[in-house]
């Protein structure tokens, strides 16, 4: 009995519908890091396992969550208390304060913000550019910090 093989079936391929993104190849034509610190330290994606730089990315990011939660409170206790306190005086009688004259210098720093705002908008695009494209480079780390710092805040 001899058997026959059906016709092979010809199938569409998906290869050609999603590019594939070898993060070692961008990160080597993207010379950012290199600029920075030099040609010997390259981007974190060609040093270390991807484990590894989740943990780097993801313990520096608590620690940083974790101090930006203590800095913060004792931040806000601080303005608080100091609001507190004047408020207090206030009302005591020990200090007068000059609405008129808190009005119009709260007027004349919004005016000086907006001015130099408008000058320093180029200078802070580039700084953007330049952190999105760290990020871009080093997504896997990025990734990490931004977990840990989240861990961080709630801790």
């Amino acid at each position: 009995m001899a058997s026959r093989n059906p016709p092979p079936q010809e199938y569409e391929s998906d290869d050609d519908s999603y590019e594939v993104l070898d993060l070692t190849e961008y990160a080597r034509r993207h010379h950012w890091w290199n600029r920075v610190f030099g040609h010997r330290s390259g981007p974190m994606v060609e040093k270390y396992s991807v484990a590894t730089q989740i943990a780097m990315g993801g313990v520096t990011g608590w620690c940083a969550g974790f101090l930006f939660q203590k800095v913060g409170k004792l931040a806000a206790t601080a303005v608080g208390g100091g609001f507190l306190l004047l408020q207090i005086a206030s009302h005591s009688g020990y200090v007068q304060i000059d609405w008129k004259r808190v009005e119009k210098d709260v007027n004349k720093a919004k005016r000086q913000i907006k001015k130099r705002a408008n000058k320093a908008a180029p200078e802070i695009n580039n700084v953007i550019e330049e952190a999105t494209e760290f990020i871009k480079q080093n997504i896997v780390i990025s990734s990490g910090f931004v977990g840990g710092f989240l861990l961080g805040l709630a801790s």
